[in-house]
């Protein structure tokens, strides 16, 4: 869901080969990003016999597609731990946390990205891949886990620490494992592999009847040590930009994460900073940071996947804040956060651009804020549900952030309000191992005796598994504005749910979206590199109300198609590759009969 006031940023394909120093082609045409939310089972009861006998064949048509390019590509093997040398196989983390087991020597072993003593990745361009990339160094790992020499084994802490280490881009794979268990202490061996990490990308695209182009250079892990730092040159249907960034989530060895960005774009600028040592781990006692960002840019007015109007915004944000936490209790984190944030927007009309009706109202915000966090500790491991061949972890436990603030004249602010800021989410498993994820946010504020500029969203993911290979996803959303500001807005179009539709076609304060996926995922792993699967797909949805809507075409939109899906499992930038036939069921004569898409997301 683009954030409140903004238009979704067009989406781009990263197609990318890291065999060749990650050079990277990168398209952007009308494409989608998939609102994920699930349906019910009433539906998927309903909808599951057609994608069988329809769409279903169009995925797999997709698939021996790819089969095909892939030349009979190698099936891919997931790596296993070995067996002790003596034979003997070794207990559990649980069995040696029942036992009281204490950690002994703690030996990191960071890889390379390929294997040479594999024969499937034994090849001169594998070898090549390796040596121009600097592995990640072992201190990186090290500094990342939660658990040290001389504590008892907590198999709680060893699992929380493989979450995190796979959260990291430039990490393929991990395992931690009991290396040796002598009179009560356990040894305890943690395995990396690395992903390359250098981006290099030309991109080349239209959307919306606009071109976009550019150069993007980015290394997420500069010479081993989990920085990321990029440079990129593009030029899209909003903007021209020069951007620079650089990130390092651990500074200097502490739990420090720094960020640092800076772009010059054609119709403005923008720079930010942040310090935060965050709560890193469920049972993390104390979180502190600072952060501040400022941007001057044109904000354009959409209608019907059109520019129809743009005006002046400036605008900065600024935040410091405490934490504290009991830390983890019977299965669950509270945390209780302080601060102080301040954010000043102002909007003015530009000479030689269409104007719009009216301008936002210019609004500055300074104030002191409450936090307050809660989180259950229940993750569920699953495989093949929004990627291709890796782990996944679905939080289940109940998650709820609310913050509320008082921004205060006294404060400089331009008017009192009261900020209130929340989200919860939650998921539910069956015992046949259906999975129901649902969310929820909420944001405005209370001035003047009502609530002004708020935005309620909420959304449902489905996700039934019909076998190994074969799973149905169904997702529902739903946003509602109240009392929006001229410059809030809810966008639906190609780049964020409805394939075959341009860009930021319909607009306005209300807005629904369902989709409904047969999923197919191959065992294919293609030169070692690629993942396969695809779908087929409905997408029904609509935007509608306010001053800004889609007269030409204003009503419930559908499509229906099918595609491949390819993820990059190698790369760091391995996102899933969309390569999708769309048919858009309530088309106006400007939209094309079949559209044909290709679109990088973050999952299936």
């Amino acid at each position: 869901m683009p954030g409140r006031g903004e238009a979704p940023a067009p989406v781009k394909l990263h197609f990318s080969l890291p065999w060749i120093l990650g050079a990277e082609l990168a398209v952007t045409s009308a494409g989608t990003q998939r609102a994920s939310a699930p349906l019910t089972l009433r539906l998927h009861e309903i909808l599951a016999p057609f994608f069988h006998r329809t769409l279903c064949a169009g995925a797999a048509l997709g698939v021996a597609v790819a089969a095909a390019l892939a030349c009979g590509g190698a099936a891919w093997a997931q790596a296993q731990s070995q067996p002790a040398a003596s034979g003997h196989r070794l207990p559990s983390f649980a069995e040696l946390e029942a036992a009281g087991a204490v950690i002994g020597q703690i030996r990191v072993d960071t890889r390379q990205i390929f294997d040479p003593g594999d024969p499937k990745e034994d090849h001169w361009l594998f070898r090549a891949a390796n040596a121009l990339h600097i592995k990640t160094r072992p201190g990186v790992i090290e500094h990342a886990l939660l658990f040290k020499s001389g504590e008892r084994v907590s198999a709680r802490l060893i699992e929380e620490t493989e979450r995190l280490l796979r959260s990291y881009e430039y990490l393929y794979d991990v395992v931690l494992r009991p290396a040796a268990v002598h009179d009560g202490v356990v040894d305890i061996e943690v395995v990396t592999r690395d992903t390359w990490s250098l981006n290099l990308g030309v991109v080349a695209s239209r959307a919306g009847g606009a071109n976009r182009s550019g150069l993007s250079l980015k290394e997420y892990n500069l010479l081993g040590t989990g920085t990321a730092l990029t440079y990129a040159k593009t030029n899209d249907i909003d903007r021209t930009t020069d951007e620079f960034s650089l990130a390092n989530s651990h500074l200097f060895g502490s739990r420090a994460e720094l960020a640092l960005g800076h772009s010059a774009n054609s119709d403005g600028s923008g720079d930010n900073i942040s310090l935060v040592r965050p709560f890193y781990e469920l049972d993390a006692r104390w979180a502190a940071g600072l952060s501040w960002s400022r941007f001057d840019r044109l904000d354009p007015v959409y209608n019907a996947g059109e520019v129809a109007s743009q005006y002046r915004h400036r605008g900065s944000l600024a935040e410091v804040f405490g934490g504290r936490s009991q830390g983890l209790i019977d299965g669950w984190t509270q945390r209780w956060s302080l601060g102080v944030n301040l954010q000043d927007d102002a909007y003015a009309f530009e000479p030689g651009v269409t104007a719009p009706a009216r301008l936002p109202t210019d609004q500055k915000r300074v104030g002191p804020f409450l936090r307050y966090q809660v989180i259950e500790e229940r993750y569920d491991r699953q495989q093949n549900r929004n990627l291709i061949g890796r782990p996944e972890f679905f939080a289940l436990g109940l998650a709820s952030t609310l913050q509320l603030g008082l921004a205060s004249t006294a404060l400089g602010s331009s008017r009192n309000a009261l900020l209130y800021t929340g989200s919860v989410s939650r998921g539910f498993k069956s015992v046949d191992d259906q999975t129901v994820m649902a969310s929820a946010t909420l944001s405005g504020q209370f001035t003047d005796a009502r609530v002004q500029q708020q935005q309620l969203g909420g959304k449902i993911e489905y996700y039934r598994p019909q076998s190994r290979r074969w799973l149905f996803y169904g997702m529902a959303s739903g946003d509602l504005l109240t009392r929006p500001d001229a410059n809030q807005t809810l966008m639906l179009g190609g780049d964020n749910g409805l394939h075959g539709y341009p860009l930021r076609y319909q607009s306005g304060t209300r807005r629904m979206l369902f989709t409904a996926e047969q999923r197919y995922y191959t065992d294919l792993f293609v030169w070692q590199l690629f993942h396969v699967g695809g779908a087929g797909f409905v997408d029904v949805g609509r935007a509608w109300g306010g001053d800004n809507v889609n007269t030409a075409n204003p009503g419930w939109l559908a499509d229906v198609g099918f595609g491949l899906r390819i993820v990059s499992a190698r790369s760091a930038f391995g996102n899933v590759l969309h390569v999708d036939v769309a048919f858009p069921l309530n088309r106006t004569p400007d939209i094309q009969r079949v559209q044909f898409e290709v679109t990088t997301q973050t999952s299936f």
